[in-house]
């Protein structure tokens, strides 16, 4: 496989508020999902890395949003996984705020990875995330994680029954079976986010009606 600008990804800066954003970024891609979904070991394999994205012991306990630079001034933004068993209540507003506000109105993003475990996919808070994000008309991709737990076929017919469910609502759409153990759905993945930051159009959404709904188990 050749060379992608991931394989050059550092941390660059980890921020718990919009002041704390990268000022001179020239494109962003948002990495979200469950605490469970894989998201960081998805993260690593795109980065050709181990330990570069790192997964709290505690599920839900990481409210910041950490930003890895890929050069150029751009980024992959790694967005906290949700979880929230045992998080207090004061935290889980500013935390789902502090999202909410991240993927609506930050124009430097360009789309957003959505990672889902294939065997149990669009969950009630991830179905909440793509409320949140689609209404801005920019590109989702739904990442279909631990496809090496399912066959083929089960994988096609549950990539096949995602996309039914959502398209009507994006105007983007990709979903890609993912592995970061047979490195399934590894080139076409980076091949997105790369047409993705390449792009020069990017969304300009403002809905005063945009209402912040909150995130429940």
């Amino acid at each position: 496989m050749a060379l992608n600008r991931f394989q050059g990804l550092s941390f660059f800066t980890t921020a718990n508020g919009a002041q704390g954003f990268p000022i001179h970024s020239q494109g962003e891609v948002a990495f979200a999902g469950r605490s469970n979904a894989g998201k960081s070991s998805a993260i690593n394999t795109i980065a050709n890395r181990t330990r570069l994205a790192f997964t709290s012991k505690t599920p839900g306990r990481t409210q910041h949003i950490n930003f890895f630079t890929a050069g150029k001034d751009q980024y992959l933004v790694d967005l906290p996984g949700y979880g929230f068993a045992g998080v207090p209540i004061h935290v889980r507003r500013h935390w789902e705020n502090f999202l909410s506000s991240y993927l609506q109105n930050r124009q430097e993003l360009k789309g957003m990875a959505l990672l889902m475990d294939i065997r149990h996919p669009l969950t009630p808070l991830d179905q909440l995330m793509l409320d949140w994000f689609l209404p801005s008309g920019r590109p989702v991709l739904l990442m279909l994680t631990k496809s090496d737990k399912l066959s083929r076929s089960q994988r096609l017919n549950a990539a096949r029954k995602v996309r039914a469910e959502i398209a009507p609502r994006a105007s983007d759409l990709t979903v890609i079976p993912f592995s970061s153990v047979s490195r399934e759905g590894l080139e076409e993945t980076i091949a997105v986010l790369e047409g993705w930051l390449d792009s020069e159009d990017v969304p300009s959404y403002t809905d005063e009606k945009t209402q912040e709904t909150p995130l429940n188990e």
